[in-house]
């Protein structure tokens, strides 16, 4: 099996002894004495914009919210699409004086904010939270490395497969959720860097193959077969 064959099944299919407990973020703010700021956010929302000053740390509660990154000349790149226990905004803790990109709701959204200073004191207070949150950091850069390589190294095809099996949250939990957060072929287009139309035309083709139930509208319900378009080489 080749090295980047094992890196998807491992990131792909995390065993039940690996992963760390659930971890409650929402409890841990209220037994630091820390006031709790949730917003909702309808989808489509803005969460933060690029160039905003960074003064919170956000996690989700419920929803999904995609980042993305505007370039000079107008050209929008998705980052990453993150689900519910996902921290994000987290730049400001490393002195980050402005936000790098956008955050926006994908589905209605549940959003807790904790302020720079009181994430600082709650991490220095908390140690099993500073234990959940690192080893969130970890996983981000682990995420993102793999990311980089599935750019550089695999097939459009293949990078869309792994998108949608991400999207499911596949490998985060015992039962994946298998459908995708409503979000547009282009924005999947913009995930994977290619064009719209050959999103189409993969998607059509994993719909013929049996490894997605799709009927032209997104959401589209994901099989665990789909892996097996990222593992074959």
């Amino acid at each position: 099996m080749r090295p980047a064959a094992a890196r998807a099944i491992n990131s792909m299919k995390a065993t039940k002894p690996s992963r760390p407990p659930a971890f409650n973020a929402q409890g841990f703010p209220d037994s630091a004495g820390i006031a709790k700021t949730v917003v909702d956010y309808a989808r489509g929302a803005t969460i933060f914009t690029q160039g905003d000053v960074c003064e919170d740390v956000l996690y989700i509660q419920t929803g999904g919210v995609k980042l993305s990154v505007l370039s000079k000349t107008g050209r929008e790149a998705v980052v990453a699409m993150l689900g519910p226990g996902d921290f994000f905004g987290e730049g400001c803790l490393a002195g980050q004086p402005v936000r790098m990109g956008s955050a926006t709701a994908i589905t209605p959204s549940v959003i807790r904010l904790v302020a720079k200073g009181k994430m600082v004191r709650l991490l220095h207070r908390q140690h099993t939270m500073s234990d959940r949150f690192i080893s969130h950091m970890l996983a981000r850069n682990i995420r993102i490395e793999e990311d980089l390589i599935d750019q550089l190294f695999n097939s459009s095809e293949k990078r869309l497969a792994r998108t949608l099996l991400l999207l499911a949250r596949y490998g985060k939990q015992d039962k994946p959720a298998r459908a995708v957060p409503k979000v547009s072929q282009e924005t999947l287009a913009e995930m994977v860097g290619t064009t719209r139309s050959r999103v189409n035309f993969f998607l059509n083709k994993f719909k013929r193959l049996g490894f997605i139930e799709y009927n032209g509208d997104i959401p589209l319900k994901i099989n665990s077969s789909l892996l097996s378009v990222v593992l074959h080489d």
